[in-house]
């Protein structure tokens, strides 16, 4: 047993390795001054100082977390009510046959999915642009919502809502004071993902975008086809430390809240609950 435990952390060394060495070597010539990422020459802020002057690329910048915000947010408050809807579908095969079409959804190629919201705008003559961009981003995100908070309502204690209900609350007093606060870390990290897929998206986007609107996955493609940028090094930089903040942000704030109520619990529940 010690041995094969041995062998996961080994394997799971590895594959963090094979990770992050990219990532730490993006960084790396982030300061590079000699320009490229051939050979390392000196240290050098210049390229992030170059990034600060290309308004261009703030302005995609901030255009592409503005939709992702914006597709995060729309997307975690259908696909929580998507999941609740699932959940207590009545009928087995509906409940079976909504999950397998959001199922597909998930596992669909991002190609097919960008040409065929591509070809729906085309025949209702929808614009190209932002809110072309922002509604596939909600689309393909609602599926990630689903599969984030359906477990969480899996979990959750169905005697509570039937207790409810035998108490006199309405429907809506049970999902505000029962099933939202018991699903809520599905929903933060439905949220989370959600917003990551976004900002991360290439091939919807692709297709989607116009009318000089474009993402940042889209710009630093444009761009690398004309020769590599340590600009976009320096911004790849900045977007990983963000993400990276933002993730040991919530597991610290989760972290704390489980210590919370660690320290809250009463520790004769259970000598209560077995004295005669």
């Amino acid at each position: 047993m010690t041995k094969n435990k041995n062998w996961a952390k080994i394997y799971l060394f590895v594959v963090f390795i094979l990770l992050y060495t990219p990532i730490a070597y993006l960084i790396y010539y982030s300061f590079n001054e000699a320009g490229t990422m051939n050979q390392f020459s000196g240290f050098t802020l210049e390229h992030y100082a170059a990034l600060a002057e290309d308004s261009r690329l703030l302005i995609i910048a901030l255009d592409t977390i503005r939709v992702a915000l914006l597709s995060a947010l729309i997307a975690t408050v259908i696909g929580t009510f998507g999941a609740i809807g699932i959940y207590f579908s009545r009928r087995r095969q509906t409940k079976n046959l909504l999950l397998s079409l959001n199922n597909i959804l998930l596992v669909s190629p991002d190609v097919i999915i960008g040409a065929s919201f591509l070809l729906l705008f085309t025949l209702v003559g929808f614009q190209l642009g932002f809110y072309s961009v922002l509604l596939s981003h909600i689309a393909f995100s609602i599926p990630i919502v689903v599969l984030m908070v359906l477990p969480r309502l899996e979990e959750m204690n169905g005697n509570m809502i039937t207790a409810a209900r035998d108490l006199g609350a309405n429907h809506f007093q049970v999902l505000k004071e029962i099933i939202l606060p018991s699903i809520t870390p599905g929903i933060l990290a439905g949220y989370f993902m959600a917003f990551t897929y976004s900002i991360d998206d290439f091939a919807v986007t692709f297709f989607v975008t116009g009318n000089g609107f474009a993402t940042l996955s889209v710009e630093i493609y444009s761009r690398a086809r004309q020769g590599v940028s340590l600009e976009i090094n320096a911004l790849s930089t900045i977007l990983f430390l963000a993400a990276f903040s933002l993730v040991a942000g919530y597991y610290f704030i989760q972290q704390q809240r489980t210590r919370h109520k660690l320290a809250h619990m009463d520790p004769t529940n259970h000598e209560k609950a077995v004295t005669p």
